[in-house]
């Protein structure tokens, strides 16, 4: 009896996580509509009391967004997310064939979080790991992963944050 490997390896995902994650990202889908005056009742502030802050910048890749594009008008600001841009080239959807190689065109860069992985050392030769990250995305054996599937996906994945960290990423893809 054989027994087919189905994990994958964090040296694997590691990969995938380098060529999606991105250094920025806008967490305050309000659109930096918050003044930060602690105003009563203010529909913009956490349910806490707090604030969200509107923009973080990492030193190397830590968060997949969950959006496709974000736009602060007030700030002059605007993000559109790496695979928005580079995975849905011909259309709103991909199907898995065009995901996976799409994913393996992306730019690599060494992510925070996961093993240490040099660009040179992070090919992907097998395509496994990016297969069943297309399935966790589109959920039900569906055939197609459209941009509101993923943004979707990616917020649920994210345990509703507005970025899918390392953690949580090697999480859904080792989940049997």
């Amino acid at each position: 009896v054989t027994e087919t490997t189905t994990t994958v390896e964090p040296k694997e995902a590691v990969k995938i996580f380098g060529r999606l994650a991105e250094k920025y990202i806008m967490l305050d889908d309000s659109g930096g509509m918050c003044c930060y005056s602690a105003c009563k009742d203010c529909e913009y502030r956490l349910p806490g009391g707090g604030y969200k802050m509107a923009d973080q910048t990492a030193a190397r890749p830590k968060w997949i967004p969950s959006y496709e594009e974000r736009i602060f008008e007030s700030a002059g600001k605007e993000h559109y997310s790496a695979w928005a841009k580079e995975l849905f080239t011909s259309g709103p959807y991909v199907i898995k064939e065009e995901f996976v190689e799409r994913v393996k065109e992306m730019k690599f860069n060494p992510p925070l979080g996961g093993p240490y992985m040099s660009a040179s050392a992070a090919g992907i030769e097998d395509d496994h790991a990016l297969e069943k990250l297309f399935d966790v995305l589109v959920v039900g054996g569906k055939e197609r992963l459209t941009k509101h599937r993923m943004s979707t996906r990616i917020k649920e994945i994210a345990n509703g944050n507005e970025g899918l960290i390392w953690s949580d990423f090697i999480s859904a893809l080792t989940a049997e």
